[in-house]
């Protein structure tokens, strides 16, 4: 089965926040995209609310519980007391711990699991506990994917932005692609779930669901959100599902 599609919507709220306004609606938007056939929304609350509001997570959980049902709901952040209050309180199926620092403009590198495993497991055993499946932000390194599964996560999340990152130089995308596709080889090794975020887009996302065809969930969200000012949200969905293989 290819990867399912969660759709970030952090663009979406950085963008309505820009005003004292509601719109562009993050919550029509994400209606919008999983209509489309989307397979999930994902959000980035971060303390100061500068994308994702607080107030934006129980709008989206009753999307999703009204509407779409099958849909998932993930939350992504870095694992305060204040953010593990908040995940618990708004029952994501998924909550994915980012090792961000609350000054970061975007997520930019994954955990050091051998260093932070005794930070990381009991927070991983409190969201499992509340029935949340976990999915741990992981660099391209193979060599970090046991201590992962040694925390309890049930998944890793690839950061791809390196990957991204080199759009105008295929030789180096190539060689960062292998380096993802082998940290993925060795997590499903290791029994971990894997998925993927950060600068993917409709032209590098085929080569990545080729060389990680286990691959059991993409999130997308700035690269979606640019397309969507082109193509509409639906559309833009509809050509995201594609380069998935679906």
């Amino acid at each position: 089965m290819p990867a399912k599609l969660s759709v970030n919507l952090n663009a979406v709220a950085m963008l309505r926040n820009r005003r004292d306004l509601p719109w562009p609606s993050v919550t029509g938007l994400g209606r919008i995209a999983l209509a489309a056939g989307a397979h999930g929304l994902t959000v980035h609350p971060r303390p100061d609310e500068r994308h994702t509001r607080h107030s934006d997570l129980p709008e989206i959980r009753a999307l999703i519980d009204d509407e779409f049902p099958k849909a998932e709901f993930n939350i992504e952040g870095y694992p305060t007391e204040d953010f593990l209050a908040l995940v618990e309180k708004s029952q994501p199926e998924q909550v994915t711990l980012v090792p961000d620092d609350p000054a970061q403009a975007t997520s930019d590198h994954g955990w050091n699991f051998v260093a932070q495993a005794a930070f990381l497991t009991p927070v991983v055993k409190r969201l499992k506990k509340s029935g949340f499946r976990v999915s741990l932000f992981s660099d391209a390194d193979p060599d970090g994917v046991n201590a992962a599964r040694d925390t309890g996560a049930d998944r890793i999340e690839l950061y791809t932005g390196p990957y991204g990152g080199f759009h105008s130089d295929t030789a180096k995308a190539a060689k960062e692609l292998e380096r993802l596709g082998k940290t993925a080889d060795a997590a499903f090794k290791a029994g971990l779930g894997v998925n993927a975020g950060h600068d993917l887009t409709v032209q590098n996302l085929p080569a990545l669901a080729k060389r990680i065809p286990a691959l059991a969930e993409v999130s997308i969200g700035h690269g979606l959100t640019a397309d969507a000012l082109e193509y509409g949200m639906a559309g833009t969905v509809g050509r995201f599902l594609k380069a998935c293989g679906w």
